[in-house]
């Protein structure tokens, strides 16, 4: 057997033969995938159906049942606390809420993660947080505080968050959630700008279809645990498999809606691994300093 790629020249991310339990509940089953750099990966599907839970694998949060996930050829799954600090550091999270922290205004949401993970002077701060601002067009609200902002300003501003350790890897969860078709397409706009600035890569877990056509260089689709689909935006958009089509031309017959819905309200076991803020995340990473 080869020894796992460290990234250099191959993969920067791979999930291998991935299933995560919760009970009797399998949220996916046995997936496999690989995600190359400076890709802009976005995986589509019903809502519930493990897309964020996903996301939340690949940064450690959860652990697989059973399989791997290794991103530069490293096992998350099998890394010690300081090990997967590191390598979380890496890689930028935007979160569907924005989970920018109340109490604080948009210059210190953005400083937090360099004030408590790195050892940057305070000029050094101030030139990266204006720097982010500046490639998101929100330089002019520095000073404001969340509650003052729009939905569109506050996903601006959890982009140039995710900016500032300046990852190699952006996870962006449901981006154009609770946006207007202009907000969504700006938005939508900036993550393809700022992938091409940064050569960062990202994956962008969504339901929406024009937005995932508009960013995508690929797509998935998870189904029942699985992916049933892999290609090209408009490769994609032609798939002759039944779910995928009734999915892409959001039709209500098919076989998504023939299938009996089990869960309840208020029964979800994946809301517990839902909206994590970053500052969940950031105690975390102090949780050993």
């Amino acid at each position: 057997m080869n020894p796992p790629d460290n990234g250099k020249n191959g993969p920067l991310l791979t999930l291998e033969d991935v299933t995560l339990s919760f009970g009797e509940k399998t949220v996916l089953d046995g997936i496999d995938l690989a995600v190359q750099p400076q890709e802009r990966l976005v995986i589509m599907g019903q809502s519930g159906g493990g897309k964020s839970t996903l996301l939340r694998l690949v940064l450690g949060i959860l652990q697989p049942s059973r399989g791997t996930v290794r991103f530069r050829g490293q096992e998350v799954n099998k890394l010690g606390r300081r090990a997967l600090n590191a390598m979380r550091a890496r890689v930028g999270m935007v979160y569907q809420y924005s989970a920018l922290i109340s109490s604080l205004n948009v210059r210190d949401n953005l400083a937090l993660p360099m004030e408590e993970l790195t050892d940057k002077s305070e000029a050094d701060i101030e030139k990266t947080v204006d720097e982010k601002l500046e490639l998101v067009r929100m330089r002019h609200v520095k000073d404001a505080m969340p509650a003052e902002l729009s939905g569109g300003m506050k996903k601006r501003i959890g982009l140039a968050r995710a900016l500032v350790l300046e990852p190699e890897l952006i996870l962006f969860d449901e981006p154009s959630a609770g946006l207007d078709p202009v907000t969504s397409s700006v938005i939508d706009e900036l993550i393809i700008d700022l992938g091409a600035q940064t050569k960062t890569t990202s994956i962008i877990v969504t339901h929406e279809m024009d937005s995932a056509c508009r960013v995508a260089t690929r797509m998935v689709m998870l189904y029942n645990g699985k992916f049933i689909a892999d290609a090209p935006p408009e490769e994609f958009r032609r798939s002759t498999d039944p779910v995928v089509s009734q999915f892409v031309a959001g039709r209500v017959d098919g076989p998504i809606s023939d299938e009996p819905r089990e869960q309840k309200p208020g029964s979800d076991p994946l809301k517990a691994s839902q909206g994590i803020p970053v500052s969940s995340i950031i105690s975390e990473l102090n949780a050993d300093s």
